[in-house]
């Protein structure tokens, strides 16, 4: 069967466990899953892989789990939060992921909305949560937790150990051999699989209904894309109650056979990406941006020799990088060049943050500075865009092949159709759309329009069909003289110093733009050191004049490249960190920017009353 052939072939009964069954089936021993513990690399065979996901589903059955209910997981990323997924959908229920950072009321909305049955918790933190708000769901009849330690000695009729679970399924696996297999036939391919609640930027969240076809239609796709093999390691660190995440950690592997590798804690991603060298790294904008900022500021401490060679090699680097997208390609000359400053500089500089294996490097969740994209395809790190959302299970367009361009996110996935309406918004069409939101039709409607998902975001599309992105429709900027502007671009701009972590632009309905701006704390700390600024806390060290200054010529050098009418002409700095807890970024760390406005509306207005001589 051709690839073409086999995007377009149908099975109703195809569902993803049944997928992994497959592939259990045909790797047996070899290594699925890599987890470190106790500072040692553990080896998880796809045989063991299996073993466990029909225990846990088996167990699930034994707790009373029916066909079509929900199982709810949180948890940071493990072998075990893949075991309570796909045996959750072995066992014929949908699966419901849930962010380690909610809290206590967002987990209780969600485990009611989606009527769990069972809530699975990593750990005593996440279960005390669960126990403050089980008398608002009714529904939930079982907490399973998955590291007991400090637990040992808690009696509660409700609450079991994962292990436990395990050994329920193992019994009832004897007792009723033929009940597996049923509970597999129980779904089809347009049963819903997953339930994935968004952030809730603007309320409540709401959970997208995705089914088995979704994701594995999806996934074909994408293998026809991207260029992953079966011999590729993955590091996955990013949460996985993220559609995204989750297409890279757990299906996307169902159809390219790569191995999984899990990090010790979220204290050792750095380490643990050196420890692996993966061949292919998927990262949010914020974690590519913070890399390539810690390297400049790196290259500042370095020996002027070094910081010569450094800046000889990027300038090659950058020159051969833009040479490769002409027609002509790039001279053998550069191409030479280009290798010498390799050998010479970048392939140390990869070795020492890990990405010296990395052959698919790619960037979502979230726009990516152009800056930044560049800066990595001039060390050698081909790092492409994948854009897309929940409703459209991960992806609607990928850099495909060598042709990326920092200006878009490449075309469409094979399948999907792209076109913008007449108010610019990017509507997408395909296989991948999902089926709609759990118990909200009216929202539903709004967002899917006679086969077409109305994506909310704004964009172009170029006679190659490569699309564009401009910013998210609600947030564009009409200044007061009628001017639009896309705050994204700018926003982007400014994230590229290395001393800004994240900011939001502001104008619309202003005579001019302005900008609230969260300092990167560890390069800013280290900027203060070597020139001896006094600090006590975070919010001194925003209110530091010297540290003021630095932003100030910071955001200067970005206004040389930008229109008059979308120079920012007036910053604060905000004084405190981004933490999701606070409700002011997503767990993915996208800024709230409804959230970040309404908090920080005096010191906005403050900005414009003062140039207004309010």
């Amino acid at each position: 069967m051709s690839q073409n052939q086999d995007l377009d072939h149908y099975d109703p009964k195809l569902t993803v466990p049944r997928l992994f069954f497959q592939r259990v089936a045909e790797l047996g021993g070899r290594t699925a899953l890599r987890k470190k513990e106790l500072g040692l690399w553990r080896d998880i065979s796809w045989k063991e892989y299996g073993r466990q996901v029909r225990r846990t589903a088996l167990g699930l059955a034994a707790l009373g789990l029916e066909p079509g209910q929900a199982v709810a997981v949180i948890g940071e990323n493990s072998p075990e939060w893949l075991y309570a997924d796909m045996g959750t959908m072995a066992a014929g229920g949908v699966t419901v992921g849930i962010y380690t950072t909610n809290a206590a009321e967002e987990c209780g909305y969600i485990l009611g909305h989606s009527e769990a049955s069972v809530y699975i918790v990593e750990d005593e933190e996440q279960l005390d949560k669960a126990l403050a708000v089980r008398g608002d769901c009714p529904g939930l009849k079982k907490i399973v937790v998955i590291d007991t330690e400090g637990l040992r000695n808690y009696q509660d009729p409700m609450v079991i150990a994962f292990e436990d679970l395990l050994e329920l399924g193992r019994r009832l696996d004897e007792e009723r051999p033929g009940l597996f297999d049923e509970r597999l036939a129980s779904r089809g391919a347009e049963d819903v699989a997953l339930l994935i609640y968004t952030s809730g930027t603007t309320g409540p969240p709401k959970g997208a209904m995705l089914s088995h076809d979704n994701v594995i239609w999806t996934c074909k796709s994408l293998s026809m894309a991207v260029p992953v093999w079966e011999s590729d390691e993955l590091v996955s660190f990013l949460p996985l109650s993220h559609i995204a995440e989750r297409m890279f950690s757990v299906y996307m592997p169902l159809r390219f056979r790569y191995t999984v590798n899990f990090i010790e804690n979220t204290d050792t991603v750095t380490e643990n990406i050196v420890e692996i060298s993966p061949s292919v790294l998927f990262a949010v904008p914020r974690i590519w941006e913070k890399y390539s900022s810690a390297i400049f500021i790196r290259m500042k401490d370095a020996t002027w020799l070094k910081r010569l060679c450094f800046g000889l090699a990027l300038k090659v680097g950058r020159a051969h990088a833009r040479a490769r997208l002409e027609k002509e390609g790039a001279p053998a000359a550069l191409s030479l060049a280009f290798r010498l400053a390799h050998f010479a500089v970048f392939k140390k500089l990869k070795e020492r943050i890990g990405m010296e294996r990395v052959r698919v490097a790619i960037s979502g969740a979230a726009p990516i500075s152009p800056e930044v994209l560049k800066f990595y395809h001039a060390i050698g790190v081909p790092l492409r865009q994948v854009y897309g959302q929940t409703e459209d299970t991960g992806p609607t367009s990928v850099h495909q092949g060598d042709l990326i361009e920092a200006e878009n996110v490449g075309p469409a996935l094979p399948g999907v159709e792209v076109r913008i309406a007449h108010d610019g918004e990017i509507l997408v069409r395909g296989r991948n759309v999902f089926k709609g939101y759990f118990k909200n039709p009216e929202a539903s409607a709004e967002t899917l329009e006679e086969g077409w998902l109305r994506s909310g975001d704004v964009g172009v599309l170029d006679e190659r069909g490569y699309l564009a992105i401009t910013d998210r429709k609600k947030d564009l900027i009409i200044t007061s003289g009628g001017k639009n502007i896309a705050p994204q671009y700018l926003e982007n701009k400014l994230k590229f110093s290395p001393y800004v972590n994240d900011a939001v632009v502001i104008g619309d309905g202003r005579k001019y733009v302005t900008a609230l701006i969260f300092i990167d704390e560890d390069n800013v700390v280290k900027f203060a050191q070597e020139n001896k600024v006094p600090f006590t806390t975070f919010g001194s060290l925003t209110k530091a004049r010297e540290v003021v200054q630095l932003i100030a010529q910071e955001v200067e050098e970005v206004n040389k490249t930008l229109a008059r009418v979308e120079q920012i002409k007036r910053f604060a700095l905000l004084p405190k960190k981004l933490i999701a807890e606070d409700g002011e970024v997503t767990p993915t760390m996208k800024l709230k920017r409804k959230y970040i406005n309404e908090t920080y509306a005096e010191l906005i207005e403050e900005m414009y009353g003062k140039a207004q001589g309010k």
